[in-house]
């Protein structure tokens, strides 16, 4: 206790101020979960969709909801609420501003320019890929995908690449929390499936999706690893399978994508 008292009488005495306790805005946290809860499979929120998601009450999701609509980041039609355009606007500061998505954006584009098909950068974000940076190719293979986009890490090739790069203890925490859903017939369904896939693409460096999130859509994916080895990223490449096949994956687009991310990681 004379230490404690010592202490403020210090304090007291130098004239500083004791440090201040962090503040929190209970509404904006409760804000952003909801612009967070916008993604590729719920493109709609009804106000009790919102609160079920995010774990407020209905009346405190109705509140933000409302706000939202009246900056002009979501739209009303009664029942449902639908994000604007000036939603991306909340994405786009980050790509402008850090160093990441600016170092990406060439080597995305050599992708893109030379296998004529969209090139996406990825961090993993609480069990999800998300994309935080991509070259658009003239015809793309999968309308749902955007910067800012998040997709289900365990039924994604940026995702798996990145959920083995986890500590070993990281990884099986992120299993016990997962309940993995069959999106399509190819995608995985069980914790066991999932383990198998990932350590695959621990054993090759890379991985390989097909039809596992989306009909038609296949994915190649490497990570973005700096001088010391240590992954920052994961690098992808999308196509169709009206224009390509596995094969084809693996022959022309894998060394391709592996080059690009193996310049991205020498600027880290």
């Amino acid at each position: 206790m004379a230490t404690s008292s010592g202490n403020s009488d210090e304090t007291r005495r130098s004239g500083a101020s004791p440090k201040p306790r962090r503040e929190v805005v209970g509404g904006l946290a409760k804000g952003l979960a909801i612009i967070e809860a916008f993604d590729a499979h719920r493109p709609q929120l009804t106000v009790s969709s919102a609160a079920a998601i995010t774990g407020t009450t209905p009346a405190a999701a109705r509140r933000c909801l409302l706000t939202l609509e009246e900056l002009g980041y979501v739209t009303h039609d009664g029942k449902y609420f639908r994000p604007t355009p000036r939603m991306m606007r909340l994405s786009a500061s980050y790509a402008r501003t850090a160093s990441l998505p600016l170092l990406a954006q060439p080597c995305l584009s050599a992708v893109r320019d030379e296998l004529d098909e969209s090139a996406s950068l990825a961090v993993l974000d609480d069990g999800y890929a998300l994309f935080i940076e991509r070259a658009e190719a003239t015809r793309l293979a999968s309308a749902g995908v955007r910067v800012g986009t998040r997709l289900p890490a365990y039924a994604s090739s940026t995702g798996r690449v990145l959920l083995a790069a986890l500590p070993d203890e990281e990884f099986e925490a992120y299993l016990d929390g997962l309940r993995p859903q069959r999106l399509t017939p190819n995608s995985p369904a069980t914790i066991s499936e999932v383990r198998q896939r990932v350590r695959r693409t621990r054993e090759d460096g890379m991985a390989f999706t097909e039809e596992e999130l989306e009909a038609g859509v296949l994915t190649v994916a490497v990570p973005v690893r700096d001088s010391l080895g240590r992954i920052h990223a994961a690098m992808s490449v999308s196509t169709s399978t009206a224009r390509a096949s596995l094969d084809m994956l693996r022959e022309k687009f894998l060394p391709v994508v592996r080059r690009e991310a193996a310049r991205l990681g020498n600027t880290l």
